[in-house]
């Protein structure tokens, strides 16, 4: 069985001489009550043969309603994730306000059994962290991509 593929893009700033990143906490009752090791880089799946970066910005369109910029990605490499997902990352210097975010939608059947389909955000909502926050709030694969992103902007 292939590997599942996922892309995204890192955005981070720095506010009062602190790097910040933008995570994303993922939508629907089964994260609702989910925090710590939960959040997410915004990412996604594309279609096989689609270009990873393009694959990027689109999803990063999608659940945060608002185009990325475009200049300068940082690739930050691949990590895998405890399922098994493969996901490729860049960084992207920018701002984003909260607040405006809004994602797409999937549909569920909810409660379970009932036949009926319910919409959630797939991302419900997208915060500011500095690197200690992130770090506790990222799944735990993805914490790799912090350690990266240093890297890259010490150099």
């Amino acid at each position: 069985m292939a590997d599942r593929v996922s892309a995204g893009i890192l955005l981070h700033r720095v506010r009062d001489g602190h790097l910040e990143v933008l995570l994303a906490h993922p939508g629907g009752p089964f994260h609702a009550t989910k925090d710590l090791g939960a959040w997410s880089i915004p990412k996604g799946e594309g279609e096989a043969g689609e270009d990873l970066v393009d694959v990027a910005r689109r999803e990063f369109r999608e659940e945060t309603g608002h185009p990325p910029p475009d200049h300068g990605a940082i690739p930050l490499g691949t990590i895998r994730q405890r399922g098994g997902k493969v996901v490729h990352a860049w960084a992207l210097a920018g701002d984003l306000d909260p607040a405006a975010a809004h994602s797409n939608t999937f549909s569920l059947q909810w409660p379970p059994g009932s036949g009926r389909l319910e919409a959630f955000p797939e991302i419900d909502r997208v915060g500011w962290f500095d690197l200690g926050e992130a770090r506790l709030r990222l799944k735990d694969a993805q914490v790799a991509f912090l350690d990266r992103l240093v890297d890259a902007l010490a150099r």
